[in-house]
């Protein structure tokens, strides 16, 4: 039985099409330029690697730059757009393999130098023509190919001759009829195409053997000859050095140069693929004390810093123009995949560590210049030295007043909205929470807040404003449907079954129902008269809050020595949010009859202090706070106590004359919009929110 022979054929390629799919930005028209004297620079190396008596000295490329024809014959023709470049070179030419190579999209001929195969298209986008003649030795005879390379019909006009075994192998490229897309995007100066031609080739120039000659020409102006090579030893300051460093086990290398600041004054740092630039990543701000030209030896220069990767070579795009790398590591890729941010990282690291010997310097005067601006002229930064990063304490030596106030005014407008949009989130407590849990909560926040506003007022403001919002939300109802206990309540106002001697000042806060009851000598809260230490009461009775306050006894009378009288007792009971079973005149029921009833027992105990007696004034005077919203029973015990409604309509007051006691029924709504209001200043003034 015969077996069928497999039979392959070729796929075809649409030129159109290929060109349409070829990406180059606008403002990369002069890359058509590039690989075209890359083309050249491969061919002379490829001559080079293949003849002994042919070296790099031997080797020359020459740019012509054609320029539009004007009408007015007495204009200067250096001055007109470029519409065309001609480049010749004296390389191994297109040989058979070369023009293979050519012919095919996406060869793999020369893989190993980077090559994509594609480079040419990059002619066809900028130009409508491109022609090419050459002259090749091939079978020990010289040949001559001519044909053109048009978007239209790719090859065409093919033309191959025998020539004289006498002439020089030479191939000259020549690009016409700039596409209008593409036209003014064409730099036109002689010296800017050189500098630039100079940077997208750096890497020849660095490499072990060096580039061939290349002279760029201007035929609008035959005076104009440059040679990159004279460029590039006027560009350099000396020899470059290369570093390494790893990601993933995979190796990069970077080659660290100086070039004279007049060629060129930016700092970069450049990413490269085949030994041609593709990225530049400008280095202005990105590395510390780097403030203008680095001086060496009394000359000025620029870094420039040149990455290099076979990575970066397999991962560049087809144009040239970017690389196939993802930008930032994701959750799926993060310590797989290599991402342009790492690369990036690593090799500002390189470039900062060889940097540091010539920007210390820079650096030490760049601090000493802002800590002398904010000891002498704005000491309202003086909390950004403490809080900026390194780097950002190191500014340029030489700016001016005005520019760095500028700088540290907008380091110090972030640092308040920082704070603000914290504010915000941290205001809104999600539940209710104890002291202990929420100080941790804050505590973070108020170390922002005190050291941006240098005021131990920033910590007890803030401290407020969390208690106000926290108050707020235990009043509400739960998730559960019910109100919180009046514990909650009262854990917030004030920590529970403790005296004043196991008390901080920060640990009340009792401003929430009146500023005066920060000042006391004597505090218990939600402990049995007769377990206070000041009171000797036999009472079992649990006041939410005790307080004494005491009248100083000027020494006159010496049977007097160590008495003290006291000036008033204050009792504050709380109640649960919207609690309704309230019974006037039962004290265990009645909220305002509970607090006169320990008013009583306490005036009836014998008071003292550090184990001294209190004399207790006759009818020493009373302050009794209840603290719980205005339900219907509880207006109904206020208005039989003969309490009148205050002007806001939130609760009641007035005066026992029979117990001496000035009342006050404290409504949650009341408690809050009043601490707000009280607050309202000191929150707008350290930037808190009041809302």
């Amino acid at each position: 039985m015969m077996k069928r022979k497999k039979k392959i054929e070729e796929m075809g390629t649409n030129l159109k099409g290929r060109l349409k799919n070829t990406m180059l930005p606008k403002n990369k028209a002069i890359f058509s330029l590039f690989e075209a004297v890359v083309n050249s620079i491969h061919s002379i190396d490829e001559r080079i690697n293949s003849c002994n008596d042919f070296t790099i000295e031997d080797a020359k490329i020459v740019v012509i730059l054609n320029r539009e024809l004007s009408l007015n014959i007495d204009s200067d023709r250096s001055l007109e757009d470029i519409c065309g470049f001609t480049i010749t070179d004296n390389g191994i030419g297109f040989n058979k393999e070369n023009y293979k190579s050519f012919k095919t999209f996406d060869s793999e001929y020369k893989a190993s130098l980077g090559c994509r195969g594609v480079g040419r298209l990059t002619w066809l986008k900028v130009f409508n023509k491109s022609h090419v003649d050459s002259r090749y030795m091939e079978d020990g005879s010289i040949k001559e190919l001519n044909f053109d390379f048009l978007p239209q019909t790719g090859i065409s006009n093919i033309s191959e001759t025998s020539g004289n075994i006498s002439e020089e192998l030479q191939t000259t490229i020549t690009l016409s009829d700039v596409n209008p897309d593409y036209h003014k995007t064409l730099p036109k100066s002689a010296e800017t195409i050189a500098k630039q031609l100079l940077e997208h080739c750096i890497w020849y120039f660095l490499r072990d053997g060096g580039a061939p000659d290349i002279i760029i020409r201007d035929d609008g102006d035959s005076s104009v000859e440059i040679s990159l090579i004279d460029v590039y030893d006027n560009y350099m300051a000396s020899s470059s050095k290369r570093d390494t460093f790893k990601i993933y086990d995979v190796e990069f290398f970077i080659t660290h140069v100086f070039v004279r600041s007049g060629t060129n004054s930016e700092h970069t740092l450049s990413f490269c693929a085949a030994d041609r630039t593709v990225l530049d990543e400008p280095l202005t701000n990105k590395i510390v004390g780097l403030f203008g030209p680095i001086e060496i030896d009394n000359e000025s220069y620029a870094y420039k810093g040149y990455v290099t990767s076979d990575f970066l070579s397999e991962s560049v795009t087809p144009e040239r123009t970017s690389f196939n790398i993802s930008a930032f590591p994701s959750e799926i890729t993060k310590g797989v995949e290599i991402t342009m941010q790492e690369i990036k990282q690593e090799a500002l690291a390189k470039v900062k560590s060889f940097l540091y010997k010539y920007l210390e310097e820079n650096i030490i005067e760049g601090k000493e210049r802002l800590c002398s601006f904010i000891a002498n002229k704005a000491p309202r930064y003086q909390i950004l030295q403490s809080k900026l990063l390194e780097e950002e304490l190191v500014v340029n030596p030489r700016i001016s007043d005005k520019d760095l106030d500028l700088k540290l005014y907008g380091y110090l407008s972030t640092l308040e909205r920082e704070l603000m949009a914290e504010g915000h989130d941290l205001m809104v407590p999600g539940n209710i929470e104890e002291k202990e849990d929420y100080s941790q909560r804050i505590s973070g926040y108020m170390e922002k807040a005190i050291e941006l506003k240098r005021s131990d007022l920033a910590n007890y403001v803030a401290h407020r404003r969390v208690i106000i919002d926290l108050l707020e939300k235990a009043i509400q109802v739960t998730k559960s449907g019910k109100f919180n206990r009046e514990d909650v309540i009262h854990k917030l106002i004030i920590p529970m079954i403790c005296e004043s001697t196991e008390l901080r000042s920060e640990d009340t806060n009792l401003w929430l129902i009146n500023e005066s009851l920060a000042f006391h000598d004597f505090l218990a809260s939600d402990k049995p008269l007769c377990s206070m230490a000041s009171i000797e009461c036999n009472s079992n009775k649990e006041p939410d809050i005790l307080s004494l306050t005491l009248f100083d006894n000027p020494l006159l009378v010496g049977e007097q020595t160590g008495y003290q009288t006291m000036g008033s007792v204050t009792i504050i009971e709380f109640k649960k949010p919207m609690r309704n079973d309230f019974i006037e005149n039962v004290e265990t029921k009645d909220p305002i009859a509970q607090a006169l009833g320990y008013l009583n027992r306490v005036r009836e105990g014998q008071a003292q202090k550090n184990g001294r007696p209190i004399i207790l004034a006759e009818n020493v005077p009373g302050f009794c706070y209840i603290i719980g919203d205005l339900t219907p029973h509880m207006i109904n015990c206020a208005k039989m106590k003969d309490l009148k409604l205050t002007h806001d309509r939130l609760g009641y007051f007035g005066y026992n004359s029979n117990f001496n006691a000035y009342i006050e029924v404290i409504s949650f709504d009341k408690l809050i919009i009043t601490a707000k209001q009280r607050n309202r200043a000191f929150f707008d003034k350290l930037g808190l929110p009041t809302n």
